[in-house]
């Protein structure tokens, strides 16, 4: 039995994740590509001690890992477009550079300048007009 007393240890100490939890068709698309590619390297281990035995299992074995290291690598790919369309779609925060804050508030300032300005600099009706008089 597990106690928490001051005699007895507890058996586990819970402690929070250092990383969020993959989102659920990131986890479904890597599970998917854990078990392909797991399956690829026992049929590719399989080819290889069949043709070593030279039995006539050797040449489908081959061919159908080649096969199967297509899907493979299919099914890591999966797993970098899927998480790449969840971040898409699904908001990864991102925060500007430093430079590009500044840039912005700076272009800010000016706008908010440009719309006090008094009225003698700024005639109405002469916006983008060159008049000679």
């Amino acid at each position: 039995m597990v106690r928490g007393t001051a005699g007895q240890r507890e058996l586990w100490v819970e402690e929070p994740a250092k990383r969020r939890r993959m989102p659920d068709p990131v986890r479904t698309a890597a599970v998917r590509a854990v078990l392909i590619i797991a399956l690829t390297l026992i049929q590719a281990m399989v080819a290889l001690l069949a043709t070593l035995a030279d039995s006539w299992l050797a040449f489908p074995m081959v061919l159908s890992s080649v096969a199967s290291t297509v899907v493979a690598t299919w099914g890591a790919l999966d797993v970098w477009v899927t998480r790449q369309v969840w971040n898409q779609r699904h908001g990864v925060v991102s925060v500007p550079a430093s430079t590009a804050r500044r840039l912005r508030r700076e272009r800010r300032k000016a706008r908010r300048a440009a719309r006090r300005a008094p009225e003698s600099i700024r005639r109405p009706g002469a916006a983008g007009q060159l008049t000679h008089t």
